[in-house]
């Protein structure tokens, strides 16, 4: 005979049937927190660095980028077409003012110096002979002057004669009226030959005055030529490092050509370039610091070009110890450029985590062992700080390394 089954007893049957189902609903739970955890975003404490939110003044900055060039440079070019015939030095040779740096085929440049040598003593002779010549025809002339100034006054002495005769009665009209004519002619005469003296005698002064300049044009002439054969016999100009020399003996090489660099490699500056947005607040005299590795370098700007070229403008920058032992040629580094002064600011250190002005996605440190992503809004910086618009507090920990890594997690573990 069948036995009716308690409630109790039917509660029972169906947990154990409910059991294993809650026991894998639990022990799925239980997992996925312990993967969760696992999961969880992780960062090794070595890896952060921290920075304290505090307040205090900023002299904001523009960075730019910049080059260490030798404070002096000075390119050495061909004055003349010619070829490389000898060279003396290599490049990185320290080298004195006057010390040969190469020697250039000079044949042809000598031989035109001396040929411009010959048309000059030819020239001078010429003026010397026509000097001559023109002193004998002025001394005719003025013999010619006289010869007819003596003749006039014979004319003169026989029209007053005549006259005498004349009046006397024993003369008559027409002789008196031929020696007039005869007296007046040769007046006219002497006059026109004075007139030609007095010409002869300018174009005599002018000609020589031509000629004269002439000569002053060709000893110009020679001295820019041997100006030239000095330049063209290659020397250092002043006690510096040979940077660089074009050394392929043989080489013809054009008037204008760089053959040689020399730089003063103790001494230093920077050329820099900078976004041309940025151009109303740089000029010269404004002050700079150039980073150098972990160094900082102040410095003044000392020249900016007016002109914009792809979008940046260059400027130079002159360093105070521009013969500090880690300035190298040619070393890339990162100038900042002083702006104006901002007192009592909220501000955290400068990072690589800082691209400009605008919001950011910083993470603060909650505890000591985990990280919050905070939204904050960065104005303007220098080299050493950054301005906090919002988001920050003073005593803030955030770190100001690159976290785009954890871009996605709203929190970091410390680990």
């Amino acid at each position: 005979m069948d036995r009716q089954i308690s409630k109790e007893e039917q509660r029972r049957a169906k947990a154990k049937k409910l059991l294993p189902y809650i026991i894998g609903i639990v022990a799925f739970v239980m997992l996925s927190i312990i993967v969760m955890l696992m999961m969880r975003a992780r960062v090794s404490r070595e890896d952060l660095l921290i920075a304290t939110v505090d307040s205090g003044s900023i002299q904001t900055s523009i960075t730019g980028s910049g080059k260490v060039v030798p404070a002096f440079e000075e390119i050495i070019n061909s004055p003349i077409n010619t070829r490389i015939v000898e060279v003396y030095c290599k490049a990185g040779d320290s080298v004195d003012a006057g010390t040969p740096l190469l020697r250039l085929d000079l044949q042809s440049t000598e031989t035109e110096l001396k040929k411009l040598k010959d048309q000059i003593q030819m020239k001078r002779l010429e003026l010397e002979q026509q000097s001559v010549n023109n002193e004998t025809n002025i001394k005719d002339l003025a013999m010619q002057v006289k010869v007819k100034e003596m003749a006039v006054n014979r004319m003169e002495v026989e029209l007053r004669n005549e006259r005498y005769l004349d009046s006397l009665g024993s003369g008559t009209g027409d002789k008196v009226k031929e020696a007039e004519l005869k007296y007046h002619t040769g007046v006219l005469e002497l006059e026109q030959m004075r007139q030609k003296l007095s010409s002869e005698r300018r174009v005599t002064d002018a000609d020589l005055k031509v000629k004269n300049l002439e000569i002053n044009i060709a000893e110009k002439n020679l001295g820019e030529m041997n100006r030239t054969l000095d330049d063209a016999r290659i020397r250092s100009p002043r006690k510096a490092t040979l940077t660089y020399v074009n050394d392929q003996i043989g080489q013809k090489i054009s008037e204008g050509e760089q053959i040689a660099i020399i730089s003063d490699l103790s001494h230093f500056k920077i050329d820099g370039e900078l976004a041309d947005s940025y151009g109303d607040r740089i000029g010269v005299g404004s002050k700079a610091m150039v980073k150098l590795g972990r160094e900082q370098l102040p410095g003044i700007v000392t020249n900016v070009t007016p002109l914009s070229r792809n979008g940046v403008i260059s400027f130079t920058v002159r360093i105070d110890d521009d013969n500090h032992a880690g300035l190298r040629s040619g070393l890339k580094t990162d100038v900042y450029i002083m702006c104006d002064l901002r007192e009592d600011v909220t501000r955290i250190k400068n990072g690589s985590f800082y691209t400009g002005p605008g919001s950011y996605e910083l993470f603060v440190m909650t505890s000591d062992d985990e990280l919050e992503r905070r939204s904050v809004r960065l104005g303007e910086s220098n080299y050493e700080y950054v301005e906090v618009i919002n988001g920050l507090n003073p005593g803030d920990r955030v770190v100001i390394n690159d976290m785009k890594r954890f871009k996605d997690s709203s929190t970091v573990k410390i680990k």
